[in-house]
């Protein structure tokens, strides 16, 4: 039977993070409050994890969920590369409702789902999914809802849709939702060959992201042509990446 853990009770509430630790340690699911929605989370690390996120939310591999990081410092650790628009979008927004698409490193043992190399990753502004994401690292996190249905800003409206699906659901009161994060692509930064592009708006909104980094939405092939002499000239790119878009709040 899942466990609810009333977050606002200090009786409970440090047991009952304890357990949800264990549980997400065993492979199990937790739900959490963030400061978008509630999301239902699964170690990053471990594929049968992730895949049990999936299938309580009724998705499959072509959505996968982004990854929480508790750090700044966690961005680099499983970023391959981080531009220095998103070094000043996550400095100004992070922790918040920005999700960041980027190219994974290839040493990574993790298994997400079809991000075709990427990952979409945030720090969220929530006291007590920080605390849970110092104690277990990076996890994975989808809005906890079925697909088709609302994301949950309560607990209870979590348990109504996943049950017992879950292990533990820690109950922190009502989210600011129901609007998600902004997603944001960062590939063609990354790659030199495109701008950063908006996958979803949601809290932040184009205009916040463009007053911190408006030279990050012009198109590289807009600009002037190399010299005759060949200066600058680069070789072909690669094919754009899809980076995975969710309804997810991180």
């Amino acid at each position: 039977m899942a466990t609810v853990v009333d977050c606002a009770d200090p009786v409970t509430l440090l047991p009952g993070m304890r357990e949800a630790r264990a549980a997400i340690a065993r492979g199990e699911l937790v739900v959490m409050p963030t400061d978008t929605v509630y999301g239902v989370a699964a170690d990053a690390f471990q594929p049968d994890a992730v895949q049990r996120l999936l299938d309580a939310k009724g998705r499959d591999r072509s959505a996968p969920p982004p990854v929480l990081v508790p750090t700044r410092a966690t961005l680099d650790a499983l970023a391959q590369e981080v531009p220095p628009a998103v070094e000043r979008l996550v400095e100004r927004f992070w922790p918040g409702p920005l999700t960041v698409v980027l190219p994974a490193r290839a040493s990574l043992a993790w298994d997400l789902g079809d991000t075709n190399g990427t990952v979409a990753l945030r720090m969220p502004d929530s006291a007590i999914a920080l605390e849970l994401l110092a104690e277990t690292g990076p996890l994975a996190v989808s809005s906890a809802n079925r697909t088709g249905e609302p994301p949950a800003t309560q607990a209870a409206e979590a348990v109504e849709q996943l049950g017992e699906s879950i292990a533990v659901y820690l109950d922190g009161g009502a989210t600011p939702g129901p609007v998600p994060s902004t997603i944001v692509d960062a590939t063609g930064l990354v790659r030199g060959d495109g701008p950063l592009t908006i996958l979803r708006l949601g809290a932040l909104s184009e205009e916040a992201l463009r007053e911190v980094v408006p030279e990050a939405f012009e198109d590289p092939s807009a600009l002037p042509e190399p010299s005759a002499d060949g200066a600058g000239e680069a070789d072909g790119t690669p094919a754009r990446t899809d980076a995975p878009a969710d309804e997810a709040p991180a």
